[in-house]
This record gives C-alpha cells, structure tokens and sequence, in this order.
C-alpha cells in the first residue's frame, strides 16, 4: 500500500513525512536518512552561536550541507530558511543560494522544498534569485509556516505553493494565539480546503498521521520525533530526555522571537512569557549583544549535551514517544500504522 496524497506527488517522495525545520542545529545526516527513507528530509537554517563567533558564515554552512546531502541520496530534499526581523542573513540567503542550487545540477534536480519560516513570508518570492530559479525549471516549490490563521492569510497573500501549519504544541518557536494544531488544522482547511498544507505540531505517531490525512493536509512534518532517533545530530543526553518524558514536561516562555515550547528544567523554569508582540519588541530594544550571545549559547549548550542549564527544544509530543529509533523504522512504522487506522475508518462508512 502507498499513502498517496498531493504533497508525496507535488515532491516525488514515497511517505507523507518531512523533517520539519530545527534551526539553529545541524540536520545534514537527519536530512540524508528522512530522504532515504522515502520521506522528505529538510536542511535546517543552521548556525550555531560558536559558528558565528568563529567566523563562519551561515550561507556556506547550508551550501556545504547541501552538497553532502547529494553525495549521499539521490532523493528529494528540502531546506529552511529563517526570515525573521533578527535574522542578519536573511538577504544573503535568498539570493545566494537560488544561485548555488541554479549552478549545481543535482542540487537542481533533488532540492524541491524551500520552507521559510519565523517572519516574513515575501521575503524568498519577492528574490530575483528564487524567481530565475523557478523559472529554470527547478520544481521547486516554497511553502511558509503557518502558527495562525491570520498568517496563513499573509502567506496565500505572498503566492506560497504551500502552508506549514503548526499548532501551539509543538517544540520551538509559536505564536502568540496559543492555538492548538487540531484547531488551526480545522480553520485553515475550511478556509482554503484545496491549497497544499503540511501539517505540524504534535505528530509522531500513524494514528496522527491519519488523523491529519483525514482531515485534508497532505502530509505531516516532525521535529520531536526525528531528534529521538539514532541519526540525529542531536546529542545522546538530549535525546535521552525524550522516551521517559511526559506531555507536560514542556513549557511556553520567552525566546528569540516570541513564545517558545521548551523541556521544563532549570533554564526554561527561570524565564517568563512575555504576553504580545509588542510586549516582546519592547525586550528586545533593551538587548545587549551580550544578551544575544548568551541567550544563543543556551541553545547551543543543550544541543551538545548540558540538559540542565541548557534550552531544550521540543514539543508534547514527548510524551508519545517511547524510544530511540533509526528513521527507517519510525518512517515505517509510521506508515503502517497510519495505513491500518485509514483501513478501518473507511469500514465505518456504510
């Protein structure tokens, strides 16, 4: 059996399951193992704060990565690119590397998922760069994400190929609206029922992944779930904390741009949350570069391994998951699952 849907045929993939985006962190071999596994694996926009300090620059960071990813599958990938309002290379990443994939042929034929995420979602469409590549011929296909409904609005305003919806439960950056994946699912479907959408936050599971075909996204991205598996880049004590986990491990507080989901310990416990944006815009007039660097080295810390003292990035879906997997085997049982649930919701119709 094959889970079909408009996203597998939009990409070329076999599953309905993408990496969704885990920026500032490296995803390269997450990236190659998701691809291989007839999913579609994302490049993260990645750049950690010893990467910065050392000189080196986030744009060739993603072409190096870019380059291992087709030395070792020749199947369809995708990469994120953060266009926030901090986001200092935000310009040089929408016309660098449209450029870098136009020069490389492999990248022009396996690089088909550009997804944005984190601010504005005109920022890679309204690039000279990204439109030569499209019109190229690349079958490349742009895709923002979508934590609210009035940002779904701005990003079929900007002529995305596609929405990443994301509820409040998932890991990383949310909105301010604090609205949960089943009922952002809900309201961007009634509203735009025929336009690609991606589903995210909270899935890790093929009772989700049905639940979410069911309802008329084409396909699921998953954070949580991926960094608990054995080809993540992620350190083993991060992802250590995630079998034994529950769902209420996690927290929303402050992060670089809003409200962040984290895993309750003593770095998430000791920050607030702020109420709006402007609540956060006024914060961040009184930032120091100290600040940012520090706030940075936080994230960088728990991804090498301090669970204590660092900012631990995941979603409730924590409390799901059960194990340490390769992605072969997550993908897989996945699906199977998914395709069981499918099965049997049909035999309900009469």
């Amino acid at each position: 059996m094959v889970l079909e849907t408009n996203i597998t045929k939009m990409f070329g993939i076999k599953h309905p399951i993408i990496t969704a985006p885990m920026g500032p962190f490296y995803t390269t071999e997450l990236t190659i193992a998701v691809s291989e596994a007839g999913g579609l694996g994302v490049l993260s926009h990645s750049a950690l704060i010893s990467d910065y300090m050392s000189g080196k620059n986030p744009v060739n960071i993603m072409k190096e990565n870019m380059l291992k990813v087709v030395e070792h599958t020749d199947k369809p990938f995708g990469f994120n690119i953060r266009t926030s309002r901090r986001e200092v290379d935000a310009a040089q990443f929408v016309k660098d590397i449209p450029e870098f994939i136009m020069s490389n042929p492999r990248l022009k034929e396996q690089c088909v998922y550009a997804i944005t995420s984190a601010g504005s979602s005109k920022t890679l469409p309204q690039s000279k760069s990204f439109q030569k590549l499209k019109e190229s011929g690349s079958n490349i296909k742009h895709f923002h994400v979508a934590p609210a409904l009035w940002l779904a609005d701005k990003c079929i305003a900007s002529n995305v190929d596609g929405l990443v919806v994301t509820g409040g439960e998932g890991g990383g950056h949310q909105s301010f609206e604090k609205v949960s994946t089943l009922i952002l699912l809900q309201q961007v479907l009634q509203k735009y029922p025929d336009f690609p959408v991606i589903a995210c936050g909270g899935f890790v599971t093929g009772e989700g992944l049905a639940a979410a075909l069911a309802m008329g996204a084409g396909a699921v991205a998953m954070g949580s779930r991926f960094i608990a598996s054995k080809e993540s880049e992620f350190n083993e004590g991060y992802k250590g904390i995630i079998p034994p986990a529950k769902a209420q491990d996690t927290v929303l507080v402050t992060g670089a741009l809003g409200p962040i989901r984290l895993w309750k310990n003593e770095y998430s416990l000791h920050h607030g949350l702020v109420a709006d944006k402007e609540a956060k815009m006024a914060e961040e007039a009184t930032m120091t570069q100290e600040d940012i660097i520090t706030e940075g080295k936080a994230y960088e810390a728990a991804y090498k391994g301090d669970i204590n003292s660092g900012a631990v990035l995941v979603g409730q879906s924590i409390g799901v998951i059960k194990s340490l997997e390769s992605v072969n085997n997550i993908v897989e049982d996945i699906v199977q699952d998914a395709e069981k649930r499918l099965k049997s919701a049909y035999n309900l119709i009469k």
